[in-house]
């Protein structure tokens, strides 16, 4: 979970729309903020982030389907069901303020397309714009999975989606770093959400627009990026600042797409408190695609 002090974690349940039981996780106090992880990720890795911002927020971090003691993704997955899950957490805890990460943040921006929300922050979504998102691995990895052969499709996941810092290496070094990540006890977690991934990545496919979709967000969202994650994750932020009506991007250096739950979550934290203390003083319609970098 990071950090040197554990989160203390109030657990909770509810039922989403279909029947399915939902867990979460909440800590702190304040205005309810909403968390939604993403891929490969269950709530308690945001334990730094919650932390960070427990001083100021009541976090409610979402334990998506397939992980812990929520249910099952079921047969009729989508994002929509997500969207289900995340408004059913909202009304049981109040929250009007959303974070999601990766997946999470396409989780959000759709959630953003049904409801408005106070603010609407997302880091590096899980959007594909015009074929944006790299999809050639995708076969490989399911096919793997299917086999049972966990190392070698994670290792095609690391390769393909470029989203561990080691470039175009070899292909035994992504084997390698697949087996530390599946291996023991501590591998447990990534372990049981691969059957979640084929899923997932699948709408990502089949969400795949040339982003007017997206005019229908109309709360006030932040889209955040990092400055050493991969174009593909980076590229559609300004275009999506581009096409919502009350939206702006931001390029964080030196950030990566682990940032909300590993590397950085300080930073992230602290890029949401400003954004949501900056809402009072926002224009209904502030320039579009509006940049900064730091």
């Amino acid at each position: 979970m990071g950090g040197r002090m554990a989160t203390q974690w109030q657990p909770a349940e509810v039922t989403s729309r279909d029947g399915t039981t939902i867990a979460l996780l909440s800590a702190g106090r304040g205005p309810g903020l909403l968390v939604i992880p993403g891929n490969n990720r269950r709530a308690h890795h945001y334990g730094a982030l919650a932390r960070e911002l427990s001083g100021t927020h009541s976090v409610h971090v979402i334990e998506r389907r397939g992980r812990g003691s929520s249910g099952p993704q079921g047969p009729a997955y989508s994002v929509e069901t997500e969207v289900d899950d995340a408004l059913a957490v909202m009304n049981h805890t109040g929250a009007r303020l959303v974070f999601g990460h990766s997946y999470g943040g396409l989780v959000a921006l759709h959630l953003g397309l049904r409801r408005r929300v106070d603010a609407l922050m997302v880091h590096e979504p899980g959007v594909s714009i015009d074929g944006s998102f790299p999809a050639h691995w995708v076969p490989a990895f399911n096919r793997l999975l299917e086999e049972g052969r966990r190392t070698a499709a994670m290792a095609a996941f690391l390769k393909g989606t470029r989203l561990t810092p080691v470039g175009d290496a070899p292909a035994p070094v992504f084997h390698a770093l697949a087996f530390l990540l599946l291996r023991g006890s501590e591998g447990r977690d990534a372990r049981a959400m691969m059957a979640t991934t084929p899923a997932e990545i699948g709408e990502i496919l089949r969400l795949d627009s040339d982003g007017a979709r997206y005019t229908g967000v109309d709360s006030p969202t932040l889209l955040l990026g990092g400055g050493r994650s991969p174009g593909y994750l980076t590229g559609v932020l300004a275009r999506l600042a581009h096409v919502m009506p009350d939206a702006c991007h931001e390029i964080v250096a030196g950030l990566d797409h682990n940032a909300p739950d590993l590397n950085a979550p300080d930073v992230v934290a602290e890029r949401i408190r400003t954004f949501v203390r900056s809402r009072p003083a926002r224009g209904h319609e502030p320039p579009a695609g509006r940049m900064t970098s730091a």
